[in-house]
């Protein structure tokens, strides 16, 4: 995406279609509520939130403040103060959801899985954290121990994000694997963190071959030219990830509320999703053949 103008029209075309369909499936408890539609549509909000996501600043007041209220002030006249703003922030989570959900790419036969740690505060600061107090655990990823979540995510030799689950730091990798597997085709690449015979052949029945590397002390696998060569190509969901917190900007300790932070997670992934130059693997017609040969 360009700018926020060429944003807002491919997530307002989106809302034009979803928001209907999801006002009717919500239950009503009975009780009166007020029903005036904010000065900002639900369309600006998201376009507002994930172009912080797309541009290079690093605190969202600032960026409000100091660009969209200066730059694009003719494009959005109904601007809120920037309070009021956070306060209507939460409202478009599922929007934002729905959105994500469609710009998911689809199974090519060549997904590679991973997961990485999403903290929340500085270790030193746990004992005193109260945000995520009972919601966030300790873990431990490949950069030692951390506070906090963890992004799963399975994506496609395009680049593509297929799948994504978020779950607490102290949950083990090969957990949610199957279902984030669902829906997938042929093979599926991991590291060593996915060793289970209990999840290959759990997979295996849904028509999914796990492929990881082994640990020091077992025995050599033994697997295809192709298996062995795709198994060196994960750095690109490495560099996903990278660019997941450090361009999108998805892994901060700045949060407030829970909302707040599923809302952040959310655009980062939309912003990625919504870029044109993703790492991707250059794989030729005849590598593919070769593939389903394999």
């Amino acid at each position: 995406m360009k700018n926020l103008v060429e944003l807002y029209c491919d997530v307002d075309d989106f809302c034009k279609v979803f928001i209907p369909q999801w006002q009717k499936q919500l239950l009503d408890d009975g009780t009166q509520k007020r029903r005036r539609d904010s000065r900002l549509t639900t369309s600006e909000v998201m376009t507002i939130v994930i172009g912080f996501h797309m541009s290079h600043y690093r605190d969202f007041k600032n960026y409000y403040l100091g660009y969209v209220s200066v730059v694009y002030k003719k494009e959005f006249p109904h601007l809120l103060s920037y309070t009021r703003f956070l306060a209507i922030m939460p409202r478009v989570i599922v929007p934002m959801c729905a959105y994500f959900t469609s710009l998911k790419g689809k199974p090519t036969g060549i997904e590679f899985i991973d997961s990485t740690s999403i903290k929340v505060c500085h270790n030193i600061r746990i004992p005193r954290h109260k945000t995520f107090d009972g919601i966030a655990q300790r873990g431990k990823g490949t950069m030692g121990w951390f506070y906090g979540f963890k992004l799963h995510l399975i994506v496609n030799y395009l680049g593509e994000i297929v799948a994504a689950k978020v779950t607490t730091g102290n949950v083990h990798d090969t957990q949610p694997a199957a279902e984030l597997a669902k829906g997938l085709t042929d093979k599926l690449y991991g590291d060593k963190g996915y060793l289970s015979k209990a999840l290959e052949a759990n997979l295996f029945e849904d028509g999914v071959t796990l492929i990881t590397t082994v640990r020091k002390n077992m025995k050599a696998k033994a697997m295809s030219l192709w298996d062995r060569a795709m198994l060196s190509k994960r750095f690109i969901i490495e560099t996903i990830n990278d660019q997941l917190k450090n361009i999108s900007f998805i892994e901060h300790s700045r949060h407030r509320s829970m909302n707040g932070f599923m809302l952040n997670l959310l655009a980062g992934l939309v912003a990625y999703c919504l870029k044109k130059d993703k790492p991707s693997l250059n794989l030729t017609d005849v590598e593919r053949n070769s593939m389903v040969m394999a």
